[in-house]
């Protein structure tokens, strides 16, 4: 999301590239492709490439590591080495790559190298969470006479604010999303679901999420966040 932000508020052309559209079981394809890919970025740029899970991609090269895969990493820091950056005099040729990791340890050095700006997204604070509850809840399924999706008060969320704290921004999200089940289960069977209006369905209510909350726990544990913690620190 922040990359696609960045690229909308930039007016840039947008790639979102991943293991899956890059690599091919075919020898020399995945080299060619990446080539392709910085080609056309410069042809329309300014442009912004950005790699998810680029540590799957570009992990550390190791002794035992298949042919086709050292020669895919170096293929990309040969076409990373050619890349104008933002800012250049020739605006018109510039491009901005962007890569995310949830194990950014495992990349390889001379890949983090050419990376020269490092950045940790943390956790959502209760700043942040609050916002994006209050988005999700507008979207949730449920619905009620005077279409009011949720009938939580602010108290309410408050406390679900502070109940979510260790949350990252996919827990919260699955959280909202079985929460907004809530009023469908409350019916029953799916025979009785079949049989009821959309004014019949209640609204998304506190106890749907004290529920969800009690089946859905943080994903992310206090080790993981030291371990960023460490490396975030190590790069400094």
């Amino acid at each position: 999301m922040i990359a696609r932000a960045a690229a909308y508020e930039s007016k840039s052309s947008f790639f979102a590239c991943s293991a899956g559209s890059l690599t091919s079981k075919w020898v020399g394809d995945s080299e060619k492709t990446v080539k392709s890919l910085f080609r056309v970025a410069q042809q329309i740029s300014p442009s912004i490439i950005f790699f998810d899970e680029i540590d799957s991609l570009l992990s550390k090269r190791k002794s035992d590591e298949h042919e086709a895969s050292r020669r895919f990493k170096t293929e990309f820091m040969i076409q990373f080495d050619g890349v104008r950056p933002v800012g250049d005099k020739d605006d018109a040729a510039s491009i901005l790559v962007l890569g995310c990791s949830n194990c950014p340890w495992d990349l390889d050095d001379a890949v983090i190298r050419r990376f020269q700006r490092r950045i940790y997204v943390p956790l959502p604070d209760s700043e942040a969470r609050k916002p994006l509850i209050k988005g999700l809840l507008e979207k949730s399924s449920g619905g009620s006479k005077n279409n009011t999706l949720h009938s939580l008060s602010k108290h309410q969320i408050s406390q679900l604010v502070k109940s979510t704290e260790g949350y990252s921004c996919a827990d919260i999200v699955t959280l909202c999303s079985d929460a907004s089940f809530g009023p469908l289960r409350s019916i029953g069977g799916i025979d009785k679901i079949k049989k009821v209006s959309m004014d019949d369905v209640r609204a998304v209510n506190f106890e749907d999420f004290k529920e969800a909350i009690r089946n859905n726990k943080k994903s992310v544990s206090s080790s993981l966040l030291e371990h960023y913690a460490k490396w975030e620190c190590d790069q400094q």
